[in-house]
């Protein structure tokens, strides 16, 4: 486990993505390569529906910092700067775009073995101010997070969170959506490696009264392939497939229907990553 209690988006993270996490509805590849000189380049093309997109990616890291930079088929420009420890325990992170150079931001995390927190702020003439907090440890967290909107003088989102964290499990309770839903996830794991687990999630949403459970889990059923399964009330039904092919690189396919509507099209999806 970690020495403190996280960021407050890692409540809640684990039995987030098991349940989400390669869930693909479309067809992706990517191919990333590595130099002498430290540069890690990702090229990717990415397939949904009959829309075909790309971008190259290159990322380098020096001691404390790590700089990216992406553009892709559309003319977008990307860059992200990470300093680590300009002030002992804490990380600055700035991120530019263009042409939306408005969407800019920047970011300062400090940690701390009790507590955590995040300020950001949007690189504009009126920015917006995103700020979170989390204090415990790493068994047992609670925390918060708020944005503002210096236009209206209006929060814009406002969640709170708790969680607790054993060696081989993790209970954690979410109100979002400024107090209207309630999330509730649990994750046990079955072996060391963390590779098979069960995972439960109940959310509510007070303003339409909606409820939806939705049941999962992962099996390796052996060290290079891995199976995911989801299910909720709804019957929405997804299966992920993962194989390494070598190491570090990994085909994923995926597959979700509706068990309620099986004359729908189910959504399908495959990637492809090839690491050397």
């Amino acid at each position: 486990m970690s020495k403190g209690p996280g960021l407050f988006p890692d409540v809640g993270k684990k039995a987030r993505d098991l349940l989400t996490k390669d869930y693909l509805s479309d067809h992706k590849l990517s191919v990333s390569t590595y130099s002498e000189s430290g540069v890690t380049l990702t090229t990717s093309t990415v397939k949904k529906g009959g829309y075909s997109s790309g971008d190259v990616a290159a990322q380098y890291i020096y001691k404390n910092t790590t700089a990216d930079v992406k553009v892709d088929t559309e003319s977008n420009i990307s860059a992200t700067l990470s300093l680590a420890n300009i002030v002992p325990s804490s990380k600055t992170i700035a991120t530019l775009k263009f042409p939306n150079y408005e969407s800019g931001k920047l970011e300062f995390q400090y940690f701390h073995p009790h507590a955590s927190l995040t300020a950001a702020v949007g690189l504009n003439q009126r920015p917006p101010l995103d700020f979170s907090v989390t204090l415990g440890t790493p068994t047992f967290a609670l925390g918060a997070e708020a944005g503002y909107e210096t236009i209206s003088g209006k929060l814009t989102k406002y969640t709170a969170g708790i969680t607790v964290t054993k060696p081989d499990s993790c209970a954690s309770v979410i109100l979002g959506d400024k107090g209207d839903t309630i999330k509730v996830s649990y994750i046990h794991f079955m072996d060391q490696l963390r590779k098979s687990a069960a995972v439960g999630e109940i959310s509510r949403k007070f303003s339409s009264n909606e409820n939806t459970f939705t049941v999962g889990g992962s099996y390796a059923t052996d060290p290079l392939t891995l199976v995911k399964v989801k299910l909720n009330n709804h019957g929405a039904l997804g299966v992920v497939l993962q194989h390494e092919l070598i190491r570090k690189s990994l085909v994923t396919m995926s597959s979700e229907f509706d068990t309620k509507a099986l004359d729908k099209t189910p959504k399908f999806g495959v990637s492809l990553a090839l690491k050397p």
